[in-house]
């Protein structure tokens, strides 16, 4: 069955490729408005809305999409993508010498024999930051790499020396949690054991 991962994140597509699969990448354009509030359902439901926006260009074929999403939560605040280098700073000001929460959302819409089936699930990470000057962070901020990551870092780049531990899955917090995808596509016999 052809795979499609509705998504350009470049990090998404090496963990997919070092796990063996062959898939086609058709990056979702459509907005990103969610309706729920809590971290876990909130990135279900990007990741649904990016993973149906794709499904619905492939109807009638017999077909996987992936979608995915991921955000940092810092106790009541959402951290997504920065608008800018001094929003880089603002969120990465907030999260030094502190620990937070990345989430990353799994939609699978699986098309075949005429029939969708839709299932998400998510991973949750807690990640803890080293105590950062503000001379690193502007440092950090001007090699580029925070400006296309949720919460304006990326835990498997120039940032790992801030990064003090994690509590859960490193693959959630590059932004897809490969082993329980692999496991779910096994699941629902998409791919064999």
């Amino acid at each position: 069955m052809k795979i499609i991962l509705a998504s350009g994140s470049p990090r998404r597509k090496e963990l997919l490729k070092q796990a063996g699969f062959d898939f086609i990448v058709e990056p979702s354009q459509v907005e990103e408005l969610a309706q729920q509030k809590e971290p876990a359902k909130m990135v279900e439901e990007l990741s649904r809305i990016k993973a149906q926006d794709i499904a619905d260009k492939h109807l009638g074929e017999e077909v996987v999409i992936i979608g995915s999403d991921t955000l940092v939560f810092y106790e009541k605040h959402v951290l997504g993508k920065p608008v800018d280098e001094s929003d880089a700073f603002r969120m990465i000001q907030m999260i030094q010498g502190k620990h937070h929460f990345v989430y990353t959302g799994v939609t699978l819409v699986e098309q075949a024999n005429g029939i969708q089936k839709v299932s998400s699930f998510h991973e949750g990470t807690k990640v803890e930051v080293v105590t950062m000057t503000d001379q690193q962070i502007r440092a950090y901020i001007a090699t580029g790499e925070p400006m296309d990551k949720a919460g304006s870092y990326a835990i498997q780049g120039l940032f790992a020396p801030y990064i003090k531990g994690i509590e859960g899955d490193f693959s959630t917090v590059v932004g897809f949690p490969i082993e329980r995808v692999v496991k779910e596509l096994e699941k629902r016999g998409i791919i064999s054991e």
